[in-house]
């Protein structure tokens, strides 16, 4: 090599720091998109209520014709189980809206919640439905999810009864 020339790295690092100019711009994204996704539950809830219900079977027609709509929520380690859950409430006619994740903690135990007493008689059905061990409870002010339907929250899988 030629002691009076210096190799030329420009093109070497312009490359690298365009490669690492995409990088931060990913993580970026990334960030924005882990931050935004599921942070705004009305907006979650308004953009499932227009789900539609499915075929109901003859048993459990005329208790789903006037029922509210259903969220079932994932608020245990078990993947996809508030999907399952909602196949199944779906096919015993049940409204049901998209199903979600919570992870903020604090349920031991699969529970229905209901806003006024009215809706409590539902809230006992679909505990029924979900067979198991499933508490019925008034929903505290504090949990804000699936306002104007009764949110179903999943820890373990139910039986389905």
């Amino acid at each position: 090599m030629n002691a009076d020339r210096e190799p030329n790295r420009l093109p070497l690092r312009a490359g690298a720091m365009m490669l690492f100019a995409v990088a931060v711009v990913f993580i970026g994204l990334g960030w924005h998109s882990a931050a935004t996704s599921g942070s705004d539950p009305q907006t979650e809830t308004t953009a499932t209520a227009t789900s539609t219900p499915t075929a109901a079977t003859p048993s459990s027609t005329s208790a789903a014709a006037s029922a509210k709509r259903v969220c079932v929520i994932n608020a245990g380690q078990v993947s996809g189980l508030a999907s399952d859950v909602t196949d199944l409430l779906k096919e015993k006619g049940y409204t049901m809206a998209q199903p979600g994740n919570y992870t903020a903690g604090g349920f031991s135990e699969n529970t229905v919640f209901y806003d006024e007493d009215s809706d409590k008689a539902q809230a006992d059905q679909l505990a029924d439905a979900l067979g198991g061990t499933v508490s019925v409870e008034e929903r505290p002010s504090s949990f804000t999810r699936c306002r104007g339907g009764l949110p179903v929250i999943v820890v373990t899988a139910v039986s389905g009864s």
